[in-house]
């Protein structure tokens, strides 16, 4: 055999054993997002978004009874497929079948439908009956240390760094479960629990950065954990609201290695960050300029800006919502940042998501400066404003905070001191329906209400009282039971303390009587006291509001049904007032008992009564 001979058998050699290994290889591994779904979804409509090298070169097709492909498209990338699929509500729950093909290659993608549960103890909502606790999952408690730090995960716990992880998780919240009963909440909200594989750097304990918005951050627990949490809750007759977010991710979330379509993100060297100026997008004369800013920008440089007008990425971010509702049976949803994203993608999203689940609630966080700007955000009424209806039902009630924080940290005046509260209830006409909304001292963007208060312990009572007794849905944010001080480290995390007790080997435990201090103690019980109350009165939960103006410092208001009142005195004076029942009659005819429902004394209200100074009194009306 000569030279040449001898190559050009070695080549094709090689090219044998070459093309025999390529066929040998097997297709890339498939990630399938939703990961499984249900039978008998409200929904009949599923995309399939499938990541995997060259995919996009691949076709799909499905022989199954009652389920049809509608679309499928390529993303900008070639490494996604999107398949559309229409599942009639006949079809029963087992594993399909899906085809995929790219010229001779075939690969088989076998999709679970799980069979969907029914049980009405889920998916509640919320409403002017519930207490909402707010509480940071990373700060509340450790209940599984062996879990702080993962490896392969990009930040790991360090609790001497006031602003970084610390450790607490779904198991720690889960263990102080009866704590929170004995507070009286009903309602428990976490921040985002998502997984947010951050750099050390950014600091994402507080998860708004998702990397993966269908994972638990493991060092919170699993999924499944996600799961049983939100079981115990309901076992203590406890709803969950989980926190959302559709206006950005996480830097380092896995599309931004291999983004699906090339506007799937806003670019960042067109618009920059946001403004944070919410009002805009309500603003009728504002410039495209000052929108895009808002709409378009960066919440900030670790957190890319979602284009929801990508009409795949708006399907994704819509299923992925109805996907945990059903997967974990959550109550609500607060939505992050709602003022930020377009606006008609929020009422798409809303609207969809309660036709989907009509017993549920949302919550938006719309953070502006007045009564006006909040009230644009709630679901419309008679086509009211610029024709625009969010079908949100609920707004984050900024305004209510803004009153107390500055009607209690100044001296009565027309416009200061208490008439804050009552400017800011005088125009609720504004909204559709202002029950609805949720009101709070502070949350985990604001300092401590405690500390907001100058420390002033009489103050403090007298506007907690004011939450739990006014119209709308009360949030209280964690510690807030406990007078947390605003921290002095400087950061978010002065308004994020630990729990102490929640740790391993911490001095002492606040979830314990013995292990809180004496003031500690009497603001726990103030607490626990209105709040176990409330549960049961129906005239705070769905009664009206009649109130009187603010007159020499005291201000009176009632709550009231046709079957049970309630008259509350905020009386701001050092010293004790007399109350004219004249002046109150339109409110009081008829009731000449009163029962103080934090001393539990009775009182007669036949004539002038007098109540003490400091105080924020709250009395059931008794006709004898």
């Amino acid at each position: 055999m000569n030279l040449k001979k001898a190559v050009l058998l070695s080549v094709l050699s090689l090219f044998l054993v070459t093309s025999l290994e390529a066929q040998k290889k097997k297709p890339e591994p498939l990630k399938v997002e939703p990961p499984f779904w249900w039978a008998d979804m409200p929904v009949q409509e599923l995309q399939l978004m499938i990541h995997s090298e060259e995919i996009g070169h691949w076709r799909a097709s499905i022989d199954e009874p009652g389920i049809t492909l509608v679309k499928q498209l390529s993303g900008d990338s070639p490494n996604y497929l999107f398949v559309y699929l229409d599942i009639s509500p006949d079809v029963e729950a087992g594993t399909i079948t899906i085809t995929l093909k790219n010229g001779k290659k075939t690969q088989t993608l076998n999709y679970e439908l799980k069979q969907r549960t029914t049980d009405k103890a889920r998916n509640l909502g919320f409403s002017s009956s519930d207490v909402i606790y707010l509480l940071m999952p990373d700060r509340f408690a450790n209940g599984n240390p062996d879990n702080d730090t993962i490896e392969g995960m990009l930040e790991p716990a360090n609790r001497a760094d006031n602003s970084g992880r610390h450790g607490g998780d779904l198991k720690g919240v889960k263990d102080n479960l009866g704590y929170i009963k004995e507070l009286g909440m009903t309602a428990v909200w976490l921040t985002p629990v998502f997984e947010n594989d951050q750099t050390p750097e950014y600091k994402a304990y507080h998860g708004y950065a998702a990397t993966d918005m269908y994972k638990i951050d493991r060092r919170f627990g699993s999924n499944q954990e996600f799961v049983d949490f939100v079981q115990a809750c309901h076992d203590k007759n406890m709803k969950v609201i989980m926190d959302m977010i559709h206006n950005h991710i996480g830097d380092q979330h896995w599309w931004m290695k291999d983004l699906p379509f090339k506007d799937w993100v806003h670019d960042q060297s067109v618009y920059g960050n946001t403004t944070f100026r919410g009002t805009v997008a309500s603003d009728p004369y504002a410039a495209q300029y000052d929108l895009d800013k808002l709409q378009k920008g960066w919440f900030v440089n670790e957190m890319p800006d979602l284009n929801q007008h990508n009409e795949q990425l708006a399907d994704y971010l819509i299923q992925n919502t109805l996907w945990w509702i059903q997967y974990s049976g959550v109550d609500g949803i607060r939505m992050d940042t709602y003022v930020y994203p377009y606006a008609d993608y929020m009422a798409r999203w809303a609207k969809e998501t309660l036709e989907a689940y009509p017993d549920f609630n949302i919550v938006g966080e719309s953070w502006v400066e007045t009564v006006t700007h909040e009230s644009y955000w709630q679901e419309d009424r008679d086509g009211e404003n610029d024709g625009y209806n969010s079908h949100l039902p609920s707004v984050t009630d900024f305004q209510i905070h803004f009153a107390m924080r500055d009607g209690f940290n100044s001296d009565f005046g027309w416009e200061t001191g208490i008439m804050k509260l009552y400017f800011a209830l005088s125009q609720d006409r504004l909204y559709a329906d202002p029950m609805k909304n949720v009101i709070f001292m502070d949350n985990h963007d604001l300092n401590r209400f405690y500390s907001t208060l100058g420390e002033n312990l009489d103050h403090f009572k007298m506007a907690y009282a004011f939450l739990l007794t006014t119209r709308g849905i009360p949030q209280v944010y964690y510690g807030t039971e406990l007078g947390f001080k605003q921290g002095t480290q400087g950061g978010d995390g002065d308004k994020r303390a630990d729990m102490p007790g929640g740790w391993e080997g911490d001095a002492r435990s606040v979830f314990t009587r013995s292990g809180r201090t004496a003031q500690e103690n009497e603001i726990f019980d103030y607490v626990a006291k209105i709040t176990n109350w409330r549960q049961g009165s129906p005239a705070i939960h769905k009664g009206k509001l009649m109130h009187f103006i603010p007159t020499d410092n005291v201000y009176v208001y009632f709550r009231y049904t046709d079957n049970d009142r309630v008259m509350v005195v905020m009386n701001m004076n050092d010293s004790e007032v007399t109350i004219s029942r004249d002046k109150h009659i339109q409110m009081l005819r008829g009731y000449s008992k009163a029962v103080n429902v934090v001393t539990d004394e009775a009182m007669n209200i036949a004539g002038d009564f007098k109540v003490p100074g400091k105080t924020t009194s709250v009395f059931e009306l008794r006709v004898r």
